[in-house]
């Protein structure tokens, strides 16, 4: 039947400069010929600042070098490509090392008491700001600097410091920014070619950066500077006593994590293995975890925690040495020291350590292995090298690996669990290693073996997304010309195009919209056949389509009764012939390349010919990487309608949709909506609130895959501004919410099929998390709840969050807001208090402050917190109400 049309950062000047360096012409972009000017100038106006620039420099050299080393690592021969890595792993722990001085020497400066502190802090940052010489790359040096300064100065609540500690947080999130920017920089420029030019075409972005480079630096003087250090000649085959992978058997590795542990990225990379249910090895730097005396007395420091939860989790956790030491150089009782001292720490951590040893740098001699065999330790090496410890982009990361992974077919990757970037690259790299068969062996304790599923691993599988480029085609129809008009499709259509360009990030250059006028018969199939059919998507992409307009059923002769989306320009008495079949439609589904396709139809018709959806149980779930998904949800059947009488001009079906984009139905808590998950929260909820019965299935053709879609986390922190739900929105959630609540949350959800019947869908259980990824997990669930006016239940969530990561300041902050909305205004000031004890310089946190403390009448701290609130954002968007409330006082 038919629709019935009456129930119907800002970003500091660094960002800018950053992005005109990056993205200009040569001209343009190359710095003056002069290396350093305005880094002297500064230092000659600023003599405190010398020292800190100085070491910047130093800092920045050694980053450079690392560049230049590796920059054409596709031209170098093997030989010369391993002399690279080695050296470059050389400069980057002196890197470290570096770090840990200039550390020192904020310390210094900061535990002064010159007035003039802040303003030397601020002459470094202009430096890395804005210095004429430096190239947008350059700037990617002092990140890590960048972080260590911002925690520093964190600790002191006077205004100067606020002020510099939210000017450093900009300077972060704008390179955060520079890094995503490239990436999208890069795919909307060469998505229109060839997979092959595109890869290409990445590294040419590069290639006026190092051609400068090249002008201040050669490869060979590197090399000399550094000392080549020539490897001990040995056979790289596997042997009794060191293990490289490439005897692995076909398509089998083994993943790797050095010089950890470290105190977040190393528990973010063990949920990551957990959700994809694989193991991994870690070799961990014995000074990381404590210290053994002369006398042998071993001292455990915080860390060693983190190696004990590996080791009682089920991973290997081997030996990289006490200090990462070039150990081919070391001989006698230093190189026992590197050895043994660590080994006894890690027996110390936990007696399980496994007997395995990871030359630092690859690097080692003849001493050093018989050391090994002496100790009972393994020499573990690898044949595939991340670079993640010299490559700043993770999508670069993640080419090199699957690129070496193609090209010997089985082996050790080697990873670092302290870069951001690592975390980063990892999922993606899974995702494909997934898809392309690849099994990932551990440690047994006598050989690399690709163990038998642990027992409960086909209920905690998960799926991931591991998708390249993501399509939809969005169509939204009122204006018929001959079917009756209707009132709320047009608007549904926009409103998921904008959701999936903005919460979910498609392109906008890839989702076409199609509304009214414009959704002809032959625009809608053209849009199939000229922009998705065939070859014009890829094995990995994913297409979403949406159609909300009119539906419409015919009986064929043999009885079968087949359904149609109505295009704009059909007559209701020519529809079999002007209006778009799903047989149409399933024919464009198979003749797609994409992985997983999903068709969402807010419109009633039965006769879909679908497959009947069987229980969605994670066994094949863990497998959806390698396998295609054709999925379909539509509103209702045949004899029913639309009711266009939901909240804030939508459909209910459509609203009950965007709710369940927007969280509501990822029903595990796994981070992930899949296409089940989508029906199994949608097609009860309709029915719940409306005469509809919507129906699930999978297209004819489909291998049991799933969509996937990945929830965004939330950086919302509450404020007056923040926007909540109408009254009708609230009641209608209310109504769907009660319906949830009233089924078995673990039993199979009963569903319609589009042929008459019924079927049951099973939602996996979720797998793993780190208790970072469960704590924002409730702080988005407190957010969906305040939105609600729940307060009483956000507040829970928001406070589980807390309990999780103490230190999560966008949790207490709204914590401290729906204390606020309660009129409890004492226990919002001590939550608003604690927010910025955790983050000095959270603006918002100080207006809602001044509020809170405006209520309880203690005028002379709402003052404080206004004025800092205008120091930090005078034009920010509560800085009239902050003037006003300053007024008052």
């Amino acid at each position: 039947m038919p629709r019935a049309p009456s129930f119907r950062l800002f970003l500091p000047s660094l960002l800018l400069t950053l992005l005109v360096a990056g993205c200009g012409d040569k001209d343009a972009q190359a710095p003056a010929a002069v290396t350093q000017p305005s880094a002297q100038a500064a230092a000659a106006a600023d003599p405190a600042a010398a020292p800190l620039l100085g070491a910047l420099q130093k800092q920045l050299d050694g980053y450079r070098r690392i560049i230049v080393l590796l920059a054409d690592e596709e031209q170098q021969s093997a030989a010369d490509r391993t002399t690279s890595a080695r050296i470059g792993q050389q400069l980057f722990h002196d890197g470290l090392e570096q770090r840990g001085a200039i550390a020192t020497q904020f310390d210094t400066l900061l535990r002064g008491t010159s007035p003039q502190r802040f303003a030397t802090l601020g002459t470094v940052l202009d430096y890395i700001e804005s210095a004429p010489e430096l190239f947008d790359a350059d700037r990617l040096a002092f990140r890590e600097v960048l972080r260590d300064l911002h925690e520093r100065i964190g600790a002191d609540s006077s205004l100067p410091a606020v002020k510099l500690h939210q000017r450093i947080g900009e300077d972060l999130e704008a390179l955060d920014e520079i890094e995503r920017n490239y990436n999208q920089e890069l795919t909307r420029i060469f998505s229109r070619f060839e997979r092959t030019r595109a890869i290409e075409l990445k590294r040419e972005k590069w290639d006026d950066y190092i051609a400068h480079l090249h002008n201040e630096y050669s490869r060979e003087a590197i090399l000399r500077d550094y000392g080549v250090i020539e490897p001990y000649p040995m056979s790289m085959k596997d042997s009794d006593r060191e293990i490289f992978g490439r005897d692995l058997p076909p398509k089998t590795v083994v993943l790797t994590f050095d010089d950890g542990p470290h105190k977040a990225y190393t528990d973010e990379v063990v949920a990551i293995l957990k959700r994809y249910d694989v193991p991994g090895v870690f070799f961990e730097v014995g000074r990381n975890l404590g210290k053994v005396d002369p006398d042998g007395k071993v001292s455990l420091g915080p860390m060693a925690k983190i190696s004990r939860n590996l080791m009682e989790e089920g991973y290997a956790v081997g030996n990289h040495s006490l200090t990462h030491a070039q150990l081919s150089r070391t001989t006698g009782d230093a190189l026992r020291q590197q050895v043994l001292d660590t080994d006894t720490l890690l027996k110390d951590v936990d007696s399980k350590r496994a007997p395995l040893f990871r030359f630092p740098y690859g690097a080692r001699n003849a001493e050093g292995l018989q050391l090994l065999n002496e100790a009972g330790l393994k020499s573990i090496m690898w044949n595939i090298d991340s670079m993640d410890w010299a490559d700043p982009v993770p999508e670069s990361i993640v080419q090199r690996v699957l690129d070496q992974v193609n090209k010997e077919q089985r082996g050790i990757i080697l990873f670092h669990d302290i870069h951001d970037r690592a975390v980063k690259a990892l999922p993606q790299i899974l995702d494909r290693l997934i898809a392309d068969g690849y099994q990932f062996a551990g440690w047994n304790g006598r050989d690399f073996s690709v163990a038998r599923p642990r027992k409960g691993s086909d209920r905690d599988a998960t799926v991931t997304t591991g998708y390249e480029k993501s399509w939809a085609i969005v169509v939204g129809i009122d204006n018929y010309a001959k079917w009756p008009k209707l009132e709320y499709a047009s608007h549904d259509a926009q409103a998921v195009a904008d959701t999936l360009t903005g919460q979910f990030g498609f392109p906008s250059s890839q989702v076409i919209v199609l509304k009214n006028e414009q959704a002809t018969r032959n625009n809608i199939l053209a849009a199939f056949h000229d922009r998705l059919s065939d070859d014009r998507t890829g094995r990995n992409d994913r297409v979403f389509v949406f159609f909300a307009g009119h539906g419409a059923t015919r009986q064929l002769a043999s009885g079968r009764d087949l359904g149609y989306i109505i295009p704009v320009d059909s007559d209701p008495k020519e529809f079999a012939t002007d209006a778009i079949a799903m047989t149409d439609i399933q024919n464009i589904a198979e003749s797609m390349q994409a992985k997983h396709v999903m068709f969402v139809m807010d419109a009633c018709y039965s006769g879909l010919g679908l497959t009947r959806g069987g229980p969605s149980s994670s066994s094949f779930l863990r497998e959806n990487a390698r396998r295609s998904a054709r999925q379909m949800l539509t509103a209702g059947g045949a004899d029913q309608q639309v009711a266009d009488a939901g909240p804030n001009g939508h459909s209910v079906f459509t609203w009950v949709l965007l709710q369940a984009l927007a969280g509501k139905g990822d029903l595990n808590g796994d981070g992930l909506i899949t296409g089940t998950e989508l029906a199994a929260y949608v097609a009860p909820a309709v029915s719940a609130v409306s005469q509809q019965t919507p129906a699930f299935g999978s297209l004819p053709g489909s291998q049991g895959g799933e969509f996937v879609f990945q929830v965004p986390d939330s950086q919302e922190y509450l404020n007056a501004d923040t926007r909540q739900l109408t009254a009708d929105a609230i009641a209608l959630n209310n109504k769907v919410d009660a319906a949830q609540d009233a089924k078995n949350s673990e039993a199979p959800v009963t569903v319609a099929d589009l042929q008459g019947g019924k079927a049951k869908l099973v939602v996996p259980t979720a797998g793993p998390a780190s208790d970072r990824q469960r704590s924002q997990q409730a702080n988005d669930r407190g957010l969906q709840l305040y939105r609600e006016k729940r307060y009483d239940e956000a507040a829970v969530q928001f406070a589980e969050a807390l309990k999780l990561r103490p230190d999560f300041a966008q949790a207490a902050n709204n914590l401290g807001f729906v204390y606020y909305r309660q009129q409890r205004y004492a226990e919002a000031a001590r939550w608003l208090e604690n927010t910025l004890k955790i983050d000095p310089s959270r603006a918002v946190a100080h207006l809602n402050l001044g509020d809170a403390y405006f209520h309880v009448g203690d005028k002379a701290k709402a003052k404080q917190a206004y004025t800092t609130y205008l120091a930090l954002q005078p034009q920010g968007s509560g800085a009239a109400q902050a003037r006003a409330q300053l007024e008052k006082l």
